[in-house]
C-alpha cells in the first residue's frame, strides 16, 4: 500500500506472491487496483502458478474469504490511497500486515506523514491491529549499509516510528522491466522478503 501510484506496489505484490509460491506457501493474489495491472500481468505472462482475482471494491475485506480455498497466504495489491481511499482502506482492514514500498528519496520520505495518519485511522477500525512495515524499494545497494542514502532513509523512517524491514529491493531492470513476463524469483531479494514476512507472522 502507499499514498500514490508508481512506487512499486504491483511489482512488489507479484514478485512476493511468486516467492511465497516458491517457498511452498502458494498464495492467492488479489488485485484490488481498478487499473488491474496484476491481473493483466498474469494474462500477458500466460498465467501465474497461483490464482489471481480482481476485487477492486470497497468491501474487499468482506469478500476475500470466499476465495481462499484453504490457502495459507493472501497477497493484496492495493490501489493508491489518494485516488481510491475506500478500496485501499478495505484492503487494510483485511490484511494482517501492511507493507509500504518506499524509495529512499527525500520527496518519498516526506509523503510518509499522511500515510502514517491513514494507518492510525484504519487501525482504529480493526478488531486487532495490523503489523506495519516499510520496504525500502529501488535502493542504491542490494544490501543495507551503514552509510549513504539508503542508510539515511532507514534512520529517518525509524525516527518517525516506522518499522523498516531488513530486506531491501535494489533498483534493477530485473524488477522494473518485468511487467508482463514470467517471474524467475529464485535467488532474488524477494525470496528474502517472503522469508522475513513469514518469520514476522510466526513471531506474531
Amino acid at each position: 500500500m502507499n499514498l500514490k501510484p508508481g512506487v512499486g506496489k504491483t511489482t512488489s505484490a507479484v514478485w512476493l506472491a511468486h516467492a511465497l509460491c516458491a517457498m511452498d506457501v502458494p498464495p492467492l493474489l488479489v488485485d484490488s487496483d481498478p487499473a488491474g495491472s496484476a491481473l493483466r500481468w498474469s494474462e500477458l505472462a500466460g498465467g501465474f502458478p497461483f490464482p489471481v482475482i480482481a476485487l477492486p471494491v470497497g468491501d474487499v475485506h468482506r469478500r476475500i474469504d470466499d476465495f481462499l480455498g484453504g490457502r495459507q497466504a493472501v497477497v493484496l495489491d492495493a490501489p493508491q490511497l489518494e485516488d481510491h481511499a475506500r478500496i485501499a482502506r478495505g484492503v487494510m482492514r483485511h490484511a494482517d500486515e501492511w507493507v509500504v514500498p518506499v524509495t529512499p528519496a527525500p520527496i518519498e520520505l516526506d509523503r510518509m506523514a499522511p500515510i502514517q495518519a491513514e494507518m492510525g485511522e484504519v487501525q482504529s477500525l480493526r478488531a486487532e491491529p495490523a503489523r506495519t512495515a516499510v520496504l525500502l524499494n529501488r535502493t542504491n545497494r542490494r544490501e543495507s549499509t551503514r552509510t549513504g542514502p539508503d542508510a539515511d532513509a532507514r534512520e529517518v523512517l525509524a525516527e518517525r516510528g516506522f518499522d523498516v524491514l531488513d530486506t531491501q529491493i535494489a533498483r534493477l531492470d530485473l524488477y522494473s522491466q518485468s511487467f508482463g513476463g514470467p517471474v524467475q524469483v529464485e535467488n532474488t531479494a524477494y525470496m528474502d522478503l517472503a522469508a522475513e514476512l513469514l518469520k514476522r507472522r510466526e513471531g506474531a
